[in-house]
């Protein structure tokens, strides 16, 4: 009995060992951790990392706070850096690359971005070598292409809207601006900040010559300076307009959503950038900091919305598409 006794212990106390020994890395990240567009990253990294390292959130919350607390927010992140130091920090969204990459550079660590929409040189210097990561870019051509094969007729004026955040203006653009023409549709991107104007902007788009609407980032929109909870937006958004309503995420397509869209899904961000973190923590290095882009983009529609706006989807198209309610 004794024997068994001192066996269970030993056993425990390697295990609790183990466990200890256990490596972090640290995900900075700009949102906060009801983020749909986080959670899904988050699910990607965790998915590649698995039980290798263990993972340490820190949430910067730049949603919902003000600019004025940014850099606050980057200094408590900085000194949890510091109170672990990690052999890897994963940055994700451009607020965490802005107010830390140069912070890093010097740092004896590898760090690797997720869902940067800037040229990340804005961020850091080309000399930065432990620095690398992923890049989203919206898919607005191929997005545009599938909405002139399932409207009828084929949209010639579609507005494309996002909040006024540091992301959705850096997206703007990369996009081209506030106004531009791709395959002959003549496409608006506006950036706003009130929720009064938002809504204003849903209810005459109609009457603005618009045929449809792609929503983009929706998170920073403050009503008296209060943010609106992005369900909320988009539920109303999907109730008021007047015209078909997609989407460049999957967390914008639903039920009471929009109708679909070709969406960037934040999982396929997180599990490249785990992929990225992985194979620099096993070498020592990263043999490129040149950035790679999660090119998989994913159809998805919502049933309920389909048939809202009566919209017919090619057997093609239906194949490959994910449904949901």
């Amino acid at each position: 009995m004794v024997a068994r006794t001192l066996l269970v212990i030993a056993l425990v106390i390697l295990t609790s060992s183990a466990s200890y020994a256990k490596q972090t890395i640290l995900v900075i990240e700009s949102y906060h951790a009801a983020h749909p567009w986080g959670q899904g990253f988050n699910r990607g990294i965790a998915d590649v990392i698995d039980d290798k390292y263990h993972i340490d959130n820190f949430y910067m919350d730049t949603k919902r706070l003000p600019p004025s607390q940014y850099a606050a927010q980057a200094e408590a992140a900085w000194q949890k850096y510091q109170a672990i130091k990690p052999p890897l920090v994963i940055l994700t969204d451009d607020n965490a690359l802005k107010y830390l990459g140069k912070k890093f550079e010097t740092e004896p660590i590898l760090v690797v971005y997720l869902g940067i929409n800037a040229n990340p040189r804005s961020y850091i210097s080309l000399q930065a070598r432990n620095i690398t990561g992923v890049i989203e870019r919206p898919l607005l051509t191929h997005s545009l292409a599938h909405l002139s094969r399932i409207l009828k007729p084929a949209p010639k004026k579609v507005l494309v809207l996002f909040d006024d955040g540091t992301t959705s203006q850096v997206m703007r653009d990369g996009m081209g601006g506030k106004q531009f023409s791709i395959s002959d549709i003549d496409v608006t991107v506006s950036t706003i900040g009130s929720w009064t104007t938002w809504q204003e902007t849903v209810l005459n788009a109609k009457k603005d010559g618009f045929d449809a609407i792609i929503t983009g980032l929706y998170h920073t929109i403050k009503d008296n300076n209060e943010p609106v909870k992005a369900d909320d937006i988009i539920t109303w958004t999907s109730a008021h307009s007047e015209i078909p309503l997609f989407a460049f995420w999957s967390f914008s397509i639903g039920k009471d959503k929009a109708a679909g869209g070709l969406v960037l899904d934040g999982y396929f961000q997180g599990e490249l950038a785990a992929q990225i973190a992985l194979k620099g923590l096993a070498d020592g290095r990263f043999k490129t900091t040149f950035p790679q882009i999660a090119e998989k983009g994913t159809l998805m529609f919502s049933e309920t919305q389909l048939e809202k706006w009566r919209i017919v989807l090619p057997p093609e198209m239906k194949s490959r598409a994910i449904l949901v309610k």
